[in-house]
């Protein structure tokens, strides 16, 4: 099949004209409604253009008709659509194309729906039977069409959405399922109907009829040891945990089963991992705000670990644009380990400095107009604190400006870790900018 397009009003050259594009892909073929053209005539003459809701009901019961009926054919990919009223997308297997192009020019020029319903229906899959309760033998050829192995990771993608435990195996030419209704999950939809509407509980005290087929052994370790088991009891109790992890990352975060969090964690655990296209020649690097943009993206992805663990309202990394020469000479420094980037400070020069004693509550001294490197931040990855990397990087700053580490800026307010830090290189004082 290949791409084409279907004019459905009188000029084709005319930029306000509707059309469907057809745009074959390797599982599916895309019918699209292109309505931007029309859309935004209507609104110059001040007419509405916005679809109407039987219309968009229609359209969203064949997306998700189709995309079952795609999953089931064994896509392994998601979908992704746009909302409004330009576009009106469809992914539909190849054997209903012909159908979605006249669903959708009967809709749009005629205001039929039936179009789009009847092909909803072919689409639709008998899932409610797939996931009635009870164990049984659902038969390639009879109950479905797909490989099993595809058409039961299918089952378990609908049960989970359904809040259910599907017990299944595929074999040759069948699948075995056994859906059960886990207690937490029947509590949870009946504590929250509304959350649930429709929602009946026929899963719970199901008992199996006499003479049905039993699933046969395979051999090897037993075939379920959680049959005929009783159900884990829960209560609630208040938890001294709080929500927020060390990294700043939300322990409540699960919508991706908290791989995002997982993610964040190692980085600020462990560091940053250093890019392949990068040459890293030594230990140490300095990053400019005019080195190249591979090294201040690295700079700017290792300075969101601190601006997420501190809460900071901004970066302490920005550069990314063009490379630009700045006045007050913005640069990073960057350790590295096994691999890693384990330890970030980011600092600039300055003249506007008052000493300090790094007493809590006492007066900052007079101001002192000397050019020194302030530090704007420093930071060092979890698992690599208190071993002196701190330290490495304050004294690689000082050495590269050519003064003593106790003639380094710091910027205010500093924390509690950076007190210390300061505390040890400067026991009789900093300067604080």
């Amino acid at each position: 099949m290949s791409e084409r397009t279907v004019h459905l009003d009188g000029d084709p050259r005319d930029w306000r004209c509707r059309k469907i594009r057809v745009r074959p892909r390797r599982w599916y073929a895309t019918v699209e409604l292109d309505r931007d053209g029309y859309v935004d005539a209507a609104s110059a003459r001040g007419h509405a253009a916005e679809l109407p809701a039987s219309y968009t009901d229609a359209v969203e019961e064949v997306r998700e008709a189709a995309v079952d009926r795609l999953w089931y054919d064994g896509f392994p990919g998601d979908f992704v659509w746009s909302s409004g009223s330009r576009w009106v997308s469809l992914s539909v297997p190849y054997t209903e194309v012909e159908a979605a192009v006249e669903a959708l020019r009967t809709a749009e020029l005629d205001h039929d729906y039936t179009g789009l319903e009847a092909l909803a229906g072919r689409l639709a899959l008998p899932v409610d039977e797939w996931l009635a309760p009870g164990e049984r033998q659902l038969v390639r050829g009879v109950d479905f069409h797909s490989p099993p192995g595809v058409f039961l990771r299918f089952l378990r993608g609908k049960a989970k959405r359904s809040g259910l435990r599907l017990n299944g195996r595929a074999t040759a030419g069948s699948v075995w399922v056994r859906p059960t209704l886990p207690p937490a999950q029947k509590e949870l939809r009946e504590m929250f109907p509304e959350q649930y509407p429709g929602w009946v509980d026929r899963w719970s005290g199901h008992v199996e009829p006499d003479g049905v087929s039993f699933r046969p052994w395979v051999g090897g370790r037993d075939q379920d040891f959680s049959h005929r088991a009783t159900a884990v009891h829960f209560r609630a109790l208040k938890s001294a945990v709080g929500s927020d992890c060390r990294c700043g990352r939300s322990l409540k975060d699960d919508w991706d089963s908290g791989q995002e969090h997982a993610d964040h964690h190692t980085q600020w655990a462990l560091g940053v991992r250093v890019p392949k296209n990068l040459d890293w020649l030594g230990d140490l690097a300095v990053v400019t705000t005019q080195s190249p943009i591979a090294w201040r993206r690295l700079v700017s992805k290792v300075a969101r670990l601190p601006q997420r663990e501190n809460h900071y309202d901004f970066s302490s990394w920005s550069h990314l644009g063009e490379p630009e020469e700045t006045e007050d000479n913005v640069r990073a420094y960057l350790v590295k380990a096994n691999g890693y980037v384990i330890g970030y400070l980011a600092a600039r020069d300055t003249n506007d400095h008052r000493s300090w004693d790094l007493v809590d509550g006492s007066r900052y001294g007079d101001v002192d107009e000397t050019m020194r490197p302030r530090i704007d931040l420093v930071w060092v990855a979890d698992v690599y604190r208190r071993q002196g990397v701190g330290a490495t990087l304050v004294q690689a700053l000082a050495d590269d400006f050519g003064s003593p580490v106790a003639e380094v800026s710091w910027s205010t307010p500093i924390s509690r870790s950076g007190r210390q830090l300061a505390r040890r290189l400067s026991p009789d004082g900093v300067w604080v900018s």
